[in-house]
Formats: structure tokens, sequence, C-alpha cells
């Protein structure tokens, strides 16, 4: 089943690269992070297999269990908002914290990354659809916050994440979209484009037109592993 439906998956994504109606600055390649959230232990090994190297979760301590059984191996992804408590674990076992919502998150994340001796890569979340309910910077506050990324120095911002609204109109991501495609432009004439390479947009319901519009990170799940089992316990 995996195999069929990230085969899906794919021809999806080459299909939204060829209906680009420009070239963008994030290339043209796409990287699948397998959202592995709510999966037993054993999907992450299946993930691996079939050759999704990037593996994502929401929840720290999900992941402190899923690495307790599995074998080393993945590149680790937080696509979940991070409690402050949860700072110093989620710098010891994400490879990329994508969900990097507010200054003082930022300033943990560097704060923890200093104690380790690391340089902890991370990507700032815009809340670009305005939405109440969801996390992130408002695009006026990532602006502001630019010129300051300088004075962190554990951490390396290497990108934007972008979460759409849900709705059943999927072309009404598509301005969502292009905004955070516009952010990350920004993003890039401050840390330059060597450091600034990962715009992460689009989940199973819209990542195609994610894709569309710049994004070279995807995060899916359902398309790929069915629906989640909330019953699990971590």
């Amino acid at each position: 089943m995996l195999a069929d439906n990230l085969t899906q998956v794919e021809n999806k994504v080459k299909a939204a690269l060829a209906a680009r109606k420009e070239p963008k600055a994030t290339g043209d390649a796409v990287t699948i992070v397998a959202v592995t959230k709510n999966h037993p232990a054993e999907v992450v090994t299946e993930a691996l297999a079939a050759g999704l190297t990037n593996v994502g979760e929401n929840r720290v301590q999900e992941v402190m269990h899923k690495k307790e059984v599995l074998p080393a191996g993945g590149i680790w992804h937080l696509i979940g908002h991070l409690q402050s408590n949860k700072v110093k674990h989620a710098v010891d076992i994400f490879d990329l914290i994508e969900s990097v919502d507010s200054v003082k998150i930022l300033e943990l994340i560097d704060k923890q990354a200093a104690a380790k001796g690391k340089k902890q890569e991370v990507l700032l979340q815009i809340n670009e659809a305005g939405e109440e309910q969801k996390s992130g910077f408002a695009p006026a506050e990532f602006k502001a916050l630019l010129p300051k990324l300088k004075d962190y120095s554990h951490v390396v911002v290497k990108g934007v994440m972008v979460i759409a609204q849900a709705t059943e109109n999927v072309e009404e991501t598509r301005p969502v979209f292009a905004a955070g495609y516009q952010d990350f432009l920004c993003l890039q004439q401050i840390v330059g484009q060597a450091q600034c390479t990962l715009l992460s947009m689009g989940m199973t319901h819209d990542y195609w037109i994610a894709v569309e519009e710049g994004a070279n990170i995807i995060r899916v799940g359902t398309a790929l592993f069915g629906e989640r089992d909330y019953s699990l316990k971590f």
C-alpha cells in the first residue's frame, strides 16, 4: 500500500512542478516528509525502507518513545507546536525544527543549542492565513524579526514553514502559499541564498498547490499511511 501511495504522491508532485508558471528560487526538487504522528513506530521503519528519509512528527514525547524502540536512522522534523518545557528535548532529538512560531521559542532553542555546543536548524512558521487558532508569526512580526536573526548564534534559520487554512475548495490555499513564497524570498535576502533553502508548505489535502507556488518540502501523512490512530498513547 505504501509503495502505491508514494507513487501517487510523487506523480502529483511532478505534475505540480510542471504546472509552475515560472521558475522558483526554491528549485525543482521536492522533499516528501513522511508524517508518522499517531501511527505505530513500525510505520517509520516502513517509510525509511520505501526511501522516505525524512520523518515528521508533531509531539516531542511521541518521538522520544519511537526512538527508544527504533534503530537509528532518518532525518527527523518537528512539525507541531513546540512547548517551552519541551525545547531541551527537541534540540536533542530533531534534525530540523520547522515550527518555530515565536521569539520566545527561538530564544529558548538558541539557549539550549548553545548549552549543547550545537547549531540547531530551524524554520520560522508564519501564520499567513491569519487564523487565530493557528500558531506562527504574523507576517508583520516575521518581517520585524528578520534584522534580529543575527543575534541567535546557535540557530540556523533555513527557511519558512506555512500551514494553510482547512477548506473544501483547495484553490483558496493558493494565495496563502504564494505569500509564504514571498516571505521566503525576504528571508533569503537577509540570511543569504546559501543558508535559506527550505520552504515547507502543503499537507495531504493541498500539497500540489503548495508545490506549484514554490514549496520544496511537503508534509504528507494520510495520503501515504491512511487515517491516524488517535487511540495510540505515547
